[in-house]
């Protein structure tokens, strides 16, 4: 057994959050998952790989963080703890609460009330003796009712856990990059889901009630002295038997098989979700069917945001509030620009490498740029070997940005399209494995991760305005918004719109292409999975003047001191041309997504 040093979250939480980010390996990305419950001595975790070929491994930690820090750092998490807390609460407690009693039947009365933020940080300090108990309990319960459309109160039960919500709160807070790994999960929702989708017979305290719950677990694989080992010192049995629960669907979460209640999650003021996840046997139970039907579906994404969660820096957004560019709307910057490599294409790129078995011969991808140089960034931060085709139009920082990363660059052809076809010759030749650009799932549902990111630092955007080449970043922000509220608007150069004449004709078409953001906005052709993602997904398409997009630039540079490539600034040039026109105080999310510029360049643009 192996217990965590203790000390308070609030002077280690920081060290331990950078630590996990340091040291994730490919254990932590394909391997490892852990599940975990509160108990007497602080945390008690389960860890096994994904395919549960390894016997779990129960150990006690006094600490959450020292979980995530832990040597096998967990690419999946799923904790028996409540995450997320809304300002106000309609029913009693948050939703997910309401939403599993449902189907739990007799057993409803298992999962407490969580009141609101402030009433779970009402009394924020060590709980000593059964007097001060009672008094704080009465306090919190106290705001509860003030922030509660049904004047609601919690139960003691729940009480005695706010500590441990408020450290997990935290730590997500403070550290929003280990979100995606962990997962809220309840217990007797993951039992449910073991029994197929059926009530248990017996309570867990019941006699009956521990042998039913072991017999699920046995049935999930487990050997049955694993399951009734003596728990570590101070956990008890039903703690140990929980944190195996919660294994169960951290597996299924891993392998993208993670159904939330509610669907999709809420989220609350700090972006964090509120939800429970759990995973159903009944496939028409986890998507309505039209968006089972969906090529890169939200659970792919979610899956891809899970497994390259510690690669991808999650990017700021800048808040600029009504009037900014002399718009009527409310307008926020989206600062992708801020990405490792110098773009979004990072996401999809890890998405890629981690997603797919890598043959000896490396990996080979064509690109104007971006593409290539996030290829090259992530295939040398996993070790793999990375050959780049590029088109002579591509700009000298592009190219030597990708060879600064440590890939092999080949320079030919007059368009993205002919090192596209170059590169295609050289994998049949290897056998390489191609990482393309656009017409992928995986690097969709890569770039789909900036949707999800972005929806949970702004969770009210009327609007995102995305620029579009090939089509991937649309098309994976446009899948992760699908069937929302939010608008997608594509913004394509005048003189390259190969999205806009594919909507256009009802299926891919090829354009000819002449534009100062060429090199990055540059596809003839968007390709089928990119028209069948935004045929219904994107609201429409405004065009740019290329003069716009050079403004955005003086822009971005002269009132933020952002160097950003003409590609990267086109979503701005068409707020600032009048491209798109906003309502007023329409909530319009901008999207900066490329930095790779040449300085020399940008010096004269904005002399």
């Amino acid at each position: 057994m192996r217990v965590a040093g203790f000390a308070a979250v609030h002077s280690r939480s920081r060290r331990n959050a950078m630590s996990v980010l340091q040291k994730m390996d490919d254990r932590a990305v394909m391997g490892w998952i852990a599940g975990v419950d509160g108990c007497k001595a602080g945390w008690i975790a389960a860890f096994s790989d994904a395919d549960f070929k390894t016997p779990p491994a129960v150990e006690v930690f006094q600490d959450f963080s020292a979980i995530l820090n832990d040597k096998r750092a967990p690419s999946v998490v799923a904790v028996d703890m409540p995450i997320g807390l809304p300002d106000w609460t309609e029913g009693r407690g948050r939703g997910p609460e309401e939403a599993v009693r449902a189907v739990l039947g007799r057993l409803r009365g298992s999962v407490f009330s969580i009141p609101s933020r402030a009433a779970v940080y009402a009394v924020d300090r060590p709980i000593v003796g059964m007097e001060d108990i009672t008094h704080s309990h009465t306090v919190a319960c106290g705001i509860a009712r003030q922030t509660s459309g049904l004047q609601a109160a919690f139960s003691r039960q729940a009480f005695m856990i706010l500590p441990k919500i408020r450290e997990i709160d935290r730590l997500l807070r403070e550290f929003p990059e280990n979100g995606p790994r962990v997962k809220e999960i309840h217990p007797e929702v993951a039992f449910w889901s073991m029994n197929r989708e059926r009530p248990l017979k017996f309570a867990k305290k019941e006699p009956a009630g521990e042998a039913e719950r072991v017999e699920l677990l046995r049935a999930q694989g487990f050997a049955l002295s694993s399951i009734l080992a003596p728990p570590p010192k101070g956990a008890k049995r039903d703690d140990a038997l929980d944190a195996l629960a919660a294994l169960v669907v951290a597996r299924h979460i891993a392998a993208g098989r993670g159904k939330p209640f509610p669907d999709p999650p809420g989220r609350d003021s700090h972006g964090l979700p509120i939800a429970i996840w759990t995973y159903v046997t009944d496939r028409s139970l986890v998507q309505d069917p039209v968006m089972t039907e969906k090529p890169v579906p939200r659970p792919m994404i979610e899956a891809a945001a899970d497994r390259i969660a510690g690669h991808a820096r999650t990017t700021p957004v800048m808040r600029l509030g009504t009037g900014a560019f002399g718009s009527r709307a409310d307008v926020s910057l989206k600062l992708e620009c801020l990405q490792h490599a110098g773009s979004f294409k990072t996401r999809g790129a890890f998405n890629n490498l981690l997603s797919l078995d890598v043959p000896a011969a490396g990996v080979a991808a064509a690109s104007g740029g971006n593409h290539g140089a996030a290829v090259a960034y992530a295939a040398g931060e996993r070790g793999v070997k990375a050959t780049i085709f590029v088109p002579e139009i591509s700009p000298a920082a592009k190219v030597e940005a990708i060879r600064r990363f440590g890939a092999e660059v080949r320079i030919g052809g007059a368009q993205y399209d002919d090192a596209q076809a170059a590169c295609d010759k050289f994998v049949a030749e290897t056998g390489a494995l191609k990482i393309h650009p656009f017409s992928a799932k995986e690097t969709v549902a890569g770039q789909g991760t900036l949707g999800r990111e972005w929806q949970s630092q702004e969770p009210d955007l009327d609007t995102v305005l995305v620029a579009v080449g090939g089509g991937g970043l649309i098309s994976g922000i446009a899948a992760w918004f699908a069937g929302s509220s939010v608008k997608v608007v594509g913004v394509e150069p005048e003189g390259s719109r190969a999205l806009q004449a594919a909507l256009e004709a009802k299926g891919p078409v090829t354009v000819t292409v002449a534009s100062v953001a060429a090199d990055s906005l540059g596809a003839r052709n968007v390709g089928q999975l990119v028209y069948d993602v935004c045929k219904d997904a994107v609201d429409h398409v405004a065009l740019v003047p290329d003069a716009a997009i050079v403004e955005a630039q003086r822009v971005l540079w002269r009132d933020f001191r952002l160097a950003v490539e003409p590609g990267g600034a086109a979503a701005l040039g068409a707020l600032i041309s009048g491209a798109y026109k906003p309502q007023p105080g329409e909530r319009l999310g901008v999207l900066v997504c490329g930095a790779n510029i040449d300085l020399t360049k940008l010096a004269e643009i904005t002399a």
